[in-house]
């Protein structure tokens, strides 16, 4: 029995990485899930994003732990298709108790340089999903008096960061979402919070592009550069992963965490320590 037995969770950008972990973590400790992602290319992004056979898996990992899975390919920017994510968790489960609004990108540019497309893609994407995921589930949860909410921002978001000016921008908006809609939900028993991890090892930090923002000097840095750089720094100081953020998730998201509120709980290795 887990302490999530009953519960239903819809996840944005489940197909793989930080949403998957939160997926199969969620369904471990009892809950079905509903879960969506884009599964295909946004221009910006200079990596490969997620496919239809990544979300596909993700529904089969959770479906291995015993609980349901519905998959569906939506888009976060556009608030019609959250709100028929939001609609397809209610029929096939009749209710949602657990919004994890992890969907995102990353992309690199001086902010100088740097093209509108990519700096829309990313607010659109990174902070306005989440207010169209807050949106499409929040009301839902208002009704039954009951919720968890949690939003995915990074410890960027509270540090700035060189050539990402777009996505710390995003994430520090998310936090401040997540504090004023936990003011305006917490009479309704619904708890409303952000997770900010460090560099969290999953393939939007696993690519060229990301080796060459962390590598500068570097001609062609290589995935063994980059590891061997974070190897070289102080201990705990490595990539995060998944599952970790996955337990950060699962304490907020649980009876046990029901005091958490309006939090922007970091797990970022000690780079906070070098933050307001």
């Amino acid at each position: 029995m887990g302490n999530l037995d009953g519960k239903v969770a819809v996840i944005t950008g489940g197909a793989r990485g930080q949403g998957r972990a939160h997926a199969v973590a969620l369904a471990v400790a009892g809950a079905d899930i509903v879960v969506c992602d884009i599964a295909e290319k946004v221009a910006s992004v200079p990596y490969s994003m997620s496919s239809e056979s990544d979300l596909a898996e993700t529904a089969k990992l959770v479906e291995e732990t015993g609980r349901r899975c519905v998959p569906l390919q939506a888009d976060v920017r556009s608030q019609m298709e959250m709100n028929a994510v939001a609609k397809r968790a209610i029929d096939d489960f009749g209710h949602i108790d657990i919004l994890i609004a992890n969907a995102g990108i990353a992309s690199n540019s001086a902010i100088a340089e740097m093209a509108d497309e990519m700096w829309q893609d990313m607010i659109d994407i990174n902070l306005t999903g989440v207010f169209h995921s807050f949106r499409a589930v929040v009301p839902h949860m208002i009704e039954r008096q009951w919720g968890r909410v949690v939003a995915t921002s990074s410890i960027v978001a509270r540090m700035g960061v060189r050539n990402a000016g777009h996505y710390a921008a995003a994430k520090w908006g998310v936090i401040g979402l997540v504090k004023s809609l936990s003011l305006e939900v917490v009479e309704y028993g619904i708890t409303v919070n952000a997770v900010l991890p460090g560099g969290v090892d999953t393939d939007m930090i696993q690519n060229p592009a990301m080796y060459r923002m962390m590598l500068p000097d570097m001609e062609n840095p290589t995935k063994e550069d980059v590891m061997a750089m974070f190897a070289a720094g102080p201990p705990n100081a490595d990539l995060i992963s998944p599952a970790e953020v996955a337990d950060a998730v699962l304490l907020l998201v649980s009876e046990q965490g029901r005091h958490f509120n309006g939090e922007a709980l970091t797990i970022s290795g000690g780079l906070s320590a070098n933050t307001v």
